[in-house]
């Protein structure tokens, strides 16, 4: 049995813990105390931050996105993970880069105090408005089915729109915020973030 070290809030965990219950990897879920992380897990991956997958032949995986692939090429029934991916790979890139570190300036402003938190929220904006062009034609981001893409994103939208939840409702992305709505209300999701012991 494959094990997956997990948080449940945190958007790295959500996306692994989504793509390995998609792929019907039978895994167990172990939900980790971030101020007292199992000395297993820590043996297993010293970094000691989640997502961590020790594989059943002993390997780890200790990065979300690669558990993804990795979960992917189990099984990949939906095709999330198209031949012709360089929209999806540039997506999953700008978000893991430049857009972490805005939301987590965004959300966590007292500590960024040289600029006042509707700078981070404007300089976010700017990722929400190039999704909500994607989104203009098609229900997902790079087309017109569910990709990989979608599933790594949609925990870090979910956490910017959450940081003041009134601000994004009134937001001008309409086609974003439908698409983070049906998202948060699909199976997958919901299942996903059912609370472990």
């Amino acid at each position: 049995m494959h094990t997956l070290y997990s948080f449940r809030r945190c958007p790295y965990a959500m996306r692994a813990r989504m793509a390995l219950r998609y792929s019907g990897v039978p895994v167990s879920i172990i939900e980790v105390s971030l101020k007292a992380k199992p000395a297993d897990m820590l043996a297993a991956s010293p970094k000691g931050t989640v997502p961590v997958l020790v594989c059943a032949d002993g390997r780890v995986i200790e990065q979300s996105l690669e558990i993804m692939h990795w979960a992917l090429s189990q099984n990949d029934p939906d095709v999330w993970l198209p031949a012709d991916r360089p929209l999806i790979e540039t997506l999953i890139e700008e978000n893991d880069t430049r857009f972490k570190v805005l939301l987590d300036r965004y959300k966590y402003a007292v500590r960024y105090p040289e600029y006042p938190m509707e700078h981070y929220r404007a300089q976010g904006a700017v990722v929400l408005q190039r999704l909500e062009c994607l989104l203009e034609h098609t229900p997902y981001l790079t087309g017109t089915t569910l990709t990989l893409a979608d599933v790594a994103l949609a925990p870090f939208i979910r956490q910017f729109a959450h940081v003041d939840r009134a601000w994004f409702a009134q937001a001008p992305y309409p086609k974003l915020q439908a698409w983070l709505e049906r998202f948060l209300a699909s199976g997958l999701f919901t299942a996903v973030m059912a609370k472990q012991p």
